[in-house]
Parts: structure tokens; sequence; C-alpha cells
């Protein structure tokens, strides 16, 4: 790790020289970067380039165990191919579930949520987040990235963004989402379930959700019949962006 963050260093000194020649600066760079990150299959151009989020990335997190077995550090491009699908906050055990009233979901593994994040291709076209995959159109690649980057306040702002009750949805959402992720078509699609369930009880954790009140009243008055999550949604987005009083 201290090696990794000194080539990281080093690199953006060397990147924001412009007066040196680009050739010394490659020759510099690479002369500094770690055996393994010159090993990397990631184009020279991303490992050298100090603005790039995905050198940045890459030489920020540990090694990790790809799906062949070998250990190699965590490359975000080619995450859907070197890492399997598995579960960062897997089921409990159903025997040990029938015994109290607890969460099914047993605690987050941090680090597995960052691997699993790096599966996350980053479509051109994201199928997870349009009409054939998530109704209420979540920004998936998006707020995956985040969790990739540690970024979790801003993943947090992302998913409410477009999700009244994330609570609800990371746990009773049969995931479509997931059915149209692109990896899918040739492999077992990203955790996007998973990763969404987490972001919130972070959030939760952080104090982050907080009453978010209109700035202005209209001084009308709603009923909503249904005390569903379409009914809370709906009460929640006549509250906040039409400053209505609603009774559920």
């Amino acid at each position: 790790s201290v090696a990794l963050l000194g080539a990281d260093h080093q690199l953006k000194r060397l990147v924001a020289r412009p007066e040196q020649p680009q050739e010394l600066i490659a020759r510099s760079s690479l002369a500094n970067m770690p055996a393994a990150l010159r090993a990397s299959p990631m184009p020279r151009r991303l490992l050298l380039d100090g603005r790039s989020p995905a050198r940045r990335t890459l030489l920020r997190h540990s090694t990790v165990q790809r799906r062949d077995g070998s250990v190699a550090p965590l490359n975000k491009l080619r995450g859907f191919i070197e890492i399997e699908r598995k579960a960062p906050a897997p089921y409990r055990p159903a025997a040990d579930r029938l015994a109290d009233y607890a969460e099914i979901n047993g605690p987050a593994d941090q680090a597995e949520l960052t691997r699993q994040s790096a599966r996350c291709m980053d479509c051109g076209t994201p199928f997870c987040h349009t009409h054939t995959g998530c109704p209420i159109s979540n920004v998936i690649p998006e707020f995956n990235q985040q969790v990739f980057d540690g970024e979790w306040r801003q993943a947090y702002s992302n998913l409410a963004s477009t999700n009244n009750f994330p609570e609800f949805t990371g746990r009773v959402c049969p995931a479509p989402c997931e059915g149209a992720c692109v990896a899918g078509l040739v492999d077992e699609s990203v955790t996007i379930k998973s990763m969404e369930y987490s972001i919130i009880e972070r959030a939760w954790s952080e104090g982050w959700v907080v009453a978010a009140p209109p700035a202005r009243r209209s001084g009308k008055k709603v009923a909503v019949v249904g005390s569903g999550p379409a009914g809370l949604a709906a009460a929640d987005e006549l509250n906040k962006k039409y400053g209505h009083a609603v009774t559920v």
C-alpha cells in the first residue's frame, strides 16, 4: 500500500509538470511505478494520466483475488472479466432467521462491496436503469462507481435523487435491474440490489438521511389512500416538490 501511494504521488507530480516532454514523463513515471502496475492490462495512457479516475482508483485499492485464483491490483476496467459475482451482504441461514426478527441480510463486507462494484461495466447503454430495468430509473452505473471510489455520501445523494425509499427497494424489490444487466448476458449480473441496500444503510448510520421540508407551502391539502411504497412515494413527492400538506 505504501508503494502504491508513493507511486501515485510521483505520477501526479510528474504529470503536473507540462514543461517535461511526454516521453520523459512516461519513462520517469513507469520507472517509479510498482511492477504489478507496470504489468497491468490497463492502457498505458490511463496509468499515466494524473486526472484519470480509473488510474487513481487502481492505485488506491489493494490487491484482490481474481476468479482464476490469482492475486492482482483491483482493475475497474476489467472487473467484469476478472471478478466473479458474490453477495457482499449474504442472507443469514434460514434456521437463524426463524428464531428472531432481525434483518434477513448479514453484515456487509466492505472489501467485497468494493470488489463487486468493480464488476459494473459502465455500459454505453445501461439497460439496468432504463425502462428495460429499474422502473424508477435509478442511475445505477454512477452509484456503483461512487461505491467503488468510496464516495458513499455522493452515492446516497445519487440514489435519493431518483428513489424516495431505497430502504424498501434495497430489501424487497425483485431487482429487474439485475435482470437487465448487460454483464448477465454472458455471466452473472452485478449485485445492484446489494449496492442499493448498502448505500442506504450507510446513509442511515452516518446520519445523512434527514428531513427536507419544502421552502414554500402551497396551502393545499391532499389525501393519499394506501400506505404502501407507492402511496408513501406519492406523498413524499407532493410534499417536497409542491408543498402540499399530505395525509396518508
